[in-house]
């Protein structure tokens, strides 16, 4: 039973994760050819992620209130009506900007309840492997999005009709297969800390959460535009995030299968260093016909590498009430991420040709400096 419950708890978020893709690049492309600046394309990009926060704040209450079956199936109703709204031809700003929040709320609870319950349902033998797995899972199907949308177009309706076939599948599933009881974590014992308490509890991996989802977010909405600004054709550009994508997808696995054996503190850190190095060098690798193209892998599977390896360092930490606390909090931070790549980039992006790596570099610093003082930390405390 735990193995299917896993199954189709990894197939949902799969689905999230191809949402995800498609709608945060189509929606940018699309008001880049209607005549909006990057600014106004940023606020747009930015919108799924308020829905985001609002889930990190109401998922505890909600667990209370409904069973997990119940919940999966509301948040994709939510997400189809998100969706819908993209079929129209040119729908208004207040449409879109509705539908936009009501996919941020679906998908964020979905996401949230997704992390706790695969936590709760593997092994602590094989928690890197299996949580990289569904993180694999995720990104493979998020890569999905803008690949739909090099095949058939930004105007085409046929990547938004997909991607409503998909979720309805994933509802189709949830309501056959997921039980309306039992696939849920613990909540009987009370939680140790509340959902900004998390922060203080593990800092280094909140701020891994806060990089990947500000990465995550630049990658889909605005790399297409900034590979764009230099040269490269938008279809060519909008390829270029699946390449950063599949490069998190594919090397997910084996990062989780080492930190099963590793130290998984230190092999985080090493992921955040990679990532801030192949950062700097972006405005030079942009250029770079033959070495770009390995070079957006690599970035893609170190920055991927962050976020996994802080959901199995969650598991390994936190259970229970404990680990939907955190999960929440991550929602949260995820949500905070989203929103301020889009809009720091956007606004460094219309100051001057290098502003989306300048972003990066400054997000990922951060990480870096507090994963290197973590480590310090606990190398001291067993010393």
């Amino acid at each position: 039973m735990h193995r299917w419950s896993l199954f189709v708890l990894i197939f949902a978020v799969s689905v999230v994760g191809l949402s995800m893709g498609a709608t945060l690049p189509l929606v940018a492309l699309r008001l880049h050819q209607t005549g909006f600046g990057s600014l106004v394309i940023g606020l747009m990009s930015a919108l799924p992620a308020a829905g985001m926060m609002l889930a990190a704040l109401l998922v505890n209450r909600l667990c209370r209130q409904f069973s997990g079956r119940s919940l999966y199936l509301g948040c994709f109703v939510l997400c189809l009506l998100g969706l819908l709204a993209l079929l129209a031809e040119a729908p208004s700003l207040v449409l879109l900007v509705a539908a936009r929040l009501l996919l941020g709320l679906g998908m964020g609870v979905l996401v949230i309840l997704g992390e706790s319950w695969v936590n709760e349902l593997c092994n602590e033998s094989r928690r890197g492997q299996v949580v990289a797995l569904y993180a694999a899972c995720f990104t493979g199907c998020q890569l999905g999005g803008p690949l739909l949308i090099s095949l058939f177009g930004a105007a085409s309706a046929w990547p938004v009709l997909l991607v409503l076939l998909a979720n309805l599948l994933a509802l189709a599933l949830v309501w056959h297969s997921l039980p309306a009881h039992g696939s849920e974590p613990a909540e009987q014992a009370p939680r140790r800390f509340s959902l900004l308490g998390f922060v203080r509890v593990a800092p280094a991996l909140c701020l891994g959460v806060l990089f990947f989802a500000f990465f995550d977010a630049v990658v889909l909405s605005l790399f297409p535009l900034y590979a764009g600004a230099h040269g490269w054709a938008l279809g060519v550009a909008a390829l270029m995030a699946s390449v950063i994508l599949a490069g998190d997808m594919l090397f997910q696995v084996p990062l989780g299968w080492l930190s099963d054996r590793l130290d998984r503190r230190a092999l985080h850190l090493a992921c955040g260093v990679l990532t801030l190095a192949l950062g700097l060098a972006l405005p030079w690798l942009i250029e770079q016909r033959t070495l770009l193209w390995p070079a957006l892998v690599l970035l893609g599977a170190a920055a991927g590498g962050i976020y996994t390896l802080a959901l199995v360092l969650i598991g390994q930490h936190f259970r229970g009430p404990d680990l939907i606390t955190a999960n929440a909090c991550v929602g949260l931070l995820w949500g905070v991420g989203s929103l301020l790549g889009p809009l720091l980039s956007g606004a460094l992006m219309a100051s001057g040709p290098q502003g989306l790596p300048l972003a990066l570099c400054l997000a990922a610093s951060l990480f870096v400096v507090s994963a290197a003082g973590a480590l310090r930390r606990r190398a001291a405390r067993t010393a």
